[in-house]
């Protein structure tokens, strides 16, 4: 049975006051339909939103059955490690470039969310990372990622050195410019680029794929997303660890960076009719037909 949303969060594009006119226009439209809605509070004061109950990440994740996110993938990567805790699924209304995971068009909001909230809907679990920093027996930095982690080299640009290990098991040592493990769903960012494979999102299995290794025979490795994986910094002048491209830390000799999979899941809701190849064809260019 479909859920019902009768609290529906809103959170528009960060650092972005032209979301604005849409983000009011989707207030309206749910709050004409009968629903109680909760504006982001940082989204209501760069976009001057007066008039309307704001709330913080956290007090959405409390009280809303539903968060519609209106932005590019990168906001919604954003606010799913903010909300994973709560368990609250997510929409994304694309108002960025690629629209990858975020596939309701903006110009098509309103009769699109008009199906999915009357249950029309394709929902979709999709697993993230957690990780952290530990230097000796301390922890100093930990953190989720819904598409990777990235240990690499910093502003100098030198090539770092670091070891891998699998559930306590050596795997290798790498003289590289870094390391990408990766999500399903990030095997289709910079995993991609660095020449890893597409996972489907449903798969649970993580990815490492070594940056420009100083080697001919460096491979990229899929594994059971139950591993946990331990990164050690061998070698480095400069060394900093991405997570999701959005949050990062920096890096010591001797460090380690320990990932594994979170305990909770994100949910996406798409519209009924989603299809994840199509999206590889259209955002990606994937496999197109030959003509």
């Amino acid at each position: 049975m479909k859920a019902k949303f009768k609290t529906i969060g809103i959170v528009g594009k960060y650092y972005g006051a032209s979301s604005g006119s849409a983000v009011r226009r989707l207030a309206d439209y749910l709050i004409g339909r009968g629903h109680e809605v909760l504006i982001a509070a940082h989204t209501a004061e760069v976009c001057q939103i007066t008039g309307l109950k704001t709330a913080t990440l956290s007090e959405i994740g409390r009280c809303a059955d539903l968060a519609i996110v209106l932005g590019g993938d990168g906001t919604l990567l954003n606010v799913a490690r903010n909300l994973v805790d709560y368990q609250v699924p997510l929409i994304g209304v694309n108002q960025g470039r690629l629209g990858f995971l975020a596939d309701v068009s903006v110009d098509t909001m309103i009769p699109t969310l008009e199906e999915m909230l009357a249950g029309d809907y394709v929902a979709e679990d999709r697993i993230l990372l957690t990780a952290s920093v530990e230097r000796n027996d301390d922890v100093l930095y930990a953190t989720y990622a819904f598409n990777d982690v990235v240990v690499s080299k910093s502003t100098l640009g030198r090539l770092i050195e670091f070891e891998v290990y699998i559930d306590n098991q050596f795997v290798y040592s790498q003289r590289a410019d870094g390391l990408v493990v990766a999500s399903p769903t990030g095997s289709t960012a910079y995993a991609l680029s660095a020449g890893g494979p597409i996972l489907h999102p449903t798969l649970e299995a993580f990815v490492l794929i070594p940056i420009c290794p100083h080697t001919l025979s460096a491979r990229p490795i899929a594994i059971n997303s139950r591993s946990e994986i331990e990164v050690n910094l061998i070698h480095a002048d400069d060394a900093r660890v991405h997570f999701d491209g959005q949050q990062h830390a920096d890096l010591q000799v001797g460090d380690r960076v320990v990932i594994q999979r979170a305990k909770n899941t994100v949910r996406l809701l798409h519209p009924e009719d989603h299809n994840y190849y199509d999206t590889l064809r259209q955002k990606l260019h994937w496999g197109e037909k030959l003509s």
